[in-house]
């Protein structure tokens, strides 16, 4: 009999291990997926950007050096991985709102159909990286927590699964954006 409840015990254990490592495995892939799906879309608005700064070109070519701006930082943050590449793309976000805002001195750009349609896109693609930015986000809280917590953590850390790294914002985007009419 007791040999019995050892084998059950042994059988419960085992069956908890294979669990716990399945989801550790799905969240990692989970987390993998939704961080290529960010990328997907930084593609897409990286794809956008010649269009618009051709477009904003034709109306405001002596405003080069915010043009510039725009093509270095897209050019940046197209070579970059990692944290690095997170800054690049905030540092593209920063041009790129600098360019609009140069825009609104042109009435004739701010009223041309290309113009408006490539601003909507890139709207839209800033919205849908947000929700994207949301989404991986919380797929890393759930794995991290467990892979920290007992006692699952034991799994993570028998079988090497490391804490994953956030998604932030870097400070100069948590200032508010001043609005002048």
């Amino acid at each position: 009999m007791a040999v019995l409840i050892v084998i059950i015990i042994a059988l419960i254990l085992i069956v908890w291990c294979i669990s716990t490592y399945n989801s550790l495995v799905r969240l990692r892939n989970k987390g993998d997926e939704a961080a290529s799906g960010i990328d997907a879309h930084l593609k897409e608005r990286s794809d956008l950007i010649p269009n618009l700064v051709e477009t904003v070109k034709g109306y405001a070519g002596h405003e080069s050096s915010v043009l510039e701006n725009v093509i270095e930082a897209r050019s940046r943050a197209s070579s970059l991985s990692g944290s690095e590449r997170t800054k690049a793309e905030g540092e593209l976000s920063g041009a790129l709102s600098r360019l609009f805002a140069v825009a609104e001195n042109y009435p004739e750009l701010k009223a041309n159909q290309n113009f408006l349609d490539l601003q909507n896109q890139l709207a839209r693609i800033e919205e849908t990286l947000a929700n994207a930015r949301k989404y991986y986000n919380a797929v890393v809280r759930e794995y991290n927590d467990k892979t920290m917590m007992f006692p699952s953590s034991v799994i993570a850390s028998l079988f090497h699964f490391q804490k994953r790294e956030y998604i932030e914002i870097d400070e100069s985007d948590r200032e508010r954006a001043e609005v002048k009419f």
